[in-house]
């Protein structure tokens, strides 16, 4: 749904620039930045908001600004748009190549003036039949030789779940890994916490408390992970079952089993073997032609 002309001309209109202190020494052309400009957002939080919060009912238009500023001694032109996030197969949050169809913004493309900050205004409009819950995205700012990205959380009013699923554990005992996938089944943002135990024939081998993961997964999305274990049991055969919590009461836990077993000492014990019965039946052998 793209937003009306008229509301982009209005965007465009409010265009800001603020002259800054000429800094003392001379900056590079790498050093503008871009962030959400002061006072804006749903929550707004005051100056350096470390991302954009928007939050509307379907069929709503929303409005920010992004501050972008340039530092420098000479005009900076940098291009500007907007993007869906997604994840990652491990886990990062990255952005889609191709435009966001519910961001608008009123310029593409800015040229800012030396020691100057350009307030870029943008809108969302969302869709009226989008799905209640989060869809993150971001405005990507490009220039310099260099590209910014400033989050946008976008909640759309409506119901909301917390759900995840823990899936396909498998213990790598060559390299000392328990790997598995975290399935964010719901419609919100979550920052998962993991906790591992295993349980061996002949005691528990690894106790790990629950511990926040690096990661934010976003709904819908699915990311394949690691979990090093750098001292597993030398012989044992053990049950390992990750436990998955996050907001909102959201919970999954899975297991696998795994043997451990010294194949070196194995294979030793198995070579000396077999020489002292080839030893013996050679011996008996030459008994026996005697």
């Amino acid at each position: 749904m793209p937003p009306h002309p008229i509301r982009l001309a209005a965007l465009a209109a409010a265009l800001a620039l603020f002259v800054l202190d000429a800094p003392a020494a001379r900056a590079a052309d790498t050093d503008w930045s871009a962030a959400p400009a002061p006072g804006g957002g749903s929550r707004p939080t005051g100056d350096g908001r470390p991302y954009f919060y928007l939050e509307g009912a379907p069929g709503s238009v929303l409005e920010d600004k992004v501050a972008l500023t340039n530092p420098t001694g000479r005009p900076l032109t940098l291009r500007l748009r907007g993007a869906a996030a997604e994840n990652t197969a491990t886990g990062a949050v990255t952005v889609r190549p191709d435009a966001d169809p519910w961001i608008a913004l009123a310029a593409a493309e800015v040229r800012i003036p030396p020691h100057t900050r350009a307030d870029v205004p943008f809108s969302v409009t969302v869709p009226a039949g989008a799905q209640p819950g989060d869809h993150p995205a971001a405005l990507v700012a490009s220039g310099g030789g260099r590209e910014a990205r400033v989050g946008l959380r976008l909640r759309v009013g409506g119901p909301t779940l917390a759900a995840l699923t823990v899936e396909d554990v498998t213990v790598d005992e060559g390299r000392s890994l328990i790997r598995y996938a975290l399935v964010n089944r719901g419609n919100t943002t979550l920052t998962p916490s993991l906790a591992v135990r295993a349980d061996g024939i002949v005691g528990h081998p690894l106790r790990r408390p629950a511990r926040p993961l690096p990661l934010e997964l976003l709904p819908g999305r699915r990311v394949e992970l690691t979990e090093p274990w750098p001292h597993p049991p030398a012989l044992d055969r053990v049950e390992v079952r990750l436990t998955v919590t996050a907001d909102g009461g959201a919970r999954g836990e899975a297991s696998a089993s795994a043997v451990f077993v010294p194949w070196a000492p194995v294979a030793g014990a198995a070579c000396v073997l077999a020489g002292g019965a080839a030893w013996w039946w050679i011996r008996r052998r030459r008994g026996a032609a005697s």
